[in-house]
């Protein structure tokens, strides 16, 4: 491949992912140069990225002059930046539907789109997946569960009997439903395994991220939902599993730091040598553990996986409701056993669409969001 330097645009800069994507390009600035940065509104954040890597595009919310920079930056839309000339690869890690219409506008121009952003695919999966086959666009994964699943597909031609995805099981793994009604936002963000933002953090201790990673895979690896498993794996060290039909099974190890999913997001097809990134220490590994999900424990999980199951504008209000119910929670409004709650009434009232179009599945996503504030009713007094 030699030494060519690819020209990357992160939007969700000043996120978890977000900062770990710069983190893994500072490394490694013969491989990897910035040419569009985009934020939310941490503009403190932002400023200081931008004058570090010197990008030529940039986006915030709110007004331009709220960015005081001596560097001549262009401002762009996201999806501006998603599909400009200039980008090869577009690292989508912004977060919650924010990043559905930019990850669309890369692939509908075959950019490649390192994707983080867990809602595009489930509220819009097989818009997206079309869109990308049409146009020749890859989508490189860059959760620790897909970048896994992607490693182990790696040159294999037969047939894959099932995709087994692996899960931490959160800090509450054990708890029994009265313990759970009682747990507190200071409990529910330490996650025993991985350092994520406070959204994801939560998601993984109700266990509905590992339900919306079952709907990314079926979309990215084309893959019925019957022939996706879940296992729980405290250690976090087998970051997921295929089998094939002959029944061998490839797994992918590696110590739990999101930096080396994102790498080889960015670097695929090649892998390149971090002396940054952590390896495994043999010697300190005790036992490698699994066990059955318990799916009347974490009810997020169970609802995740049917509303994949269902399809159409199903997901997107899953989505939506769970990004407000769990807004709720972390501003303490409702707690943490709610979050599942309101969900399920959300998905019970809710008149699905079979083949949404784009429209339709952003006016389900309205819907939920106003029926789960609806629903929370005197919690936000």
């Amino acid at each position: 491949m030699g030494d060519t330097v690819k020209q990357l645009a992160v939007l969700g800069s000043t996120g978890s992912i977000g900062q770990q994507t710069l983190q893994v390009i500072r490394a490694l600035p013969h491989r990897f140069h910035i040419v569009g940065l985009a934020a939310g509104e941490n503009t403190d954040l932002l400023a200081k990225q931008v004058r570090e890597f010197k990008p030529r595009f940039v986006y915030y919310q709110g007004k331009k002059a709220q960015l005081h920079l001596d560097i001549e930056c262009e401002f762009l839309s996201l999806e501006e930046i998603a599909c400009h000339p200039e980008v090869d690869t577009v690292v989508i890690a912004t977060s919650g539907k924010s990043g559905l219409s930019p990850t669309l506008a890369a692939v509908r121009v075959g950019k490649n789109v390192a994707l983080a952003n867990k809602e595009s695919l489930v509220m819009a999966g097989e818009i997206i997946t079309s869109e990308a086959k049409l146009n020749a666009a890859q989508i490189l994964p860059i959760d620790s569960e897909h970048s896994a699943i992607w490693q182990c597909l790696n040159g294999e031609t037969q047939s894959v009997a099932r995709l087994i995805l692996t899960a931490s099981g959160g800090p509450f793994l054990h708890y029994s439903a009265a313990q759970l009604s009682g747990v507190t936002l200071e409990q529910a963000l330490k996650h025993p395994s991985w350092q994520m933002g406070r959204k994801v953090t939560i998601d993984s201790a109700t266990l509905m991220n590992k339900g919306l990673e079952v709907i990314e895979a079926h979309w990215l690896f084309n893959m019925p939902f019957d022939s996706i498993r879940i296992l729980i794996h405290p250690q976090s060290i087998i970051h997921s599993m295929v089998e094939f039909v002959d029944g061998s099974i490839k797994a992918q190890l590696s110590y739990p730091d999101m930096r080396l999913p994102i790498q080889y997001a960015l670097s695929y097809p090649e892998r390149f040598p971090n002396p940054q990134l952590p390896r495994l220490d043999w010697h300190r590994i005790d036992n490698l553990t699994f066990e059955q999900p318990d799916f009347n424990t974490f009810p997020c999980l169970k609802l995740a996986i049917e509303a994949g199951k269902k399809g159409g504008t199903y997901p997107a209000v899953l989505c939506a409701a769970d990004e407000v119910a769990v807004e709720l929670f972390l501003s303490q409004h409702i707690k943490f056993t709610e979050i599942a709650r309101l969900v399920e009434q959300t998905l019970e009232q809710h008149q699905a669409i079979a083949h949404p179009n784009l429209d339709e599945i952003m006016a389900a996503d309205r819907w939920a969001r106003e029926k789960v504030r609806q629903l929370a009713g005197g919690n936000l007094c």
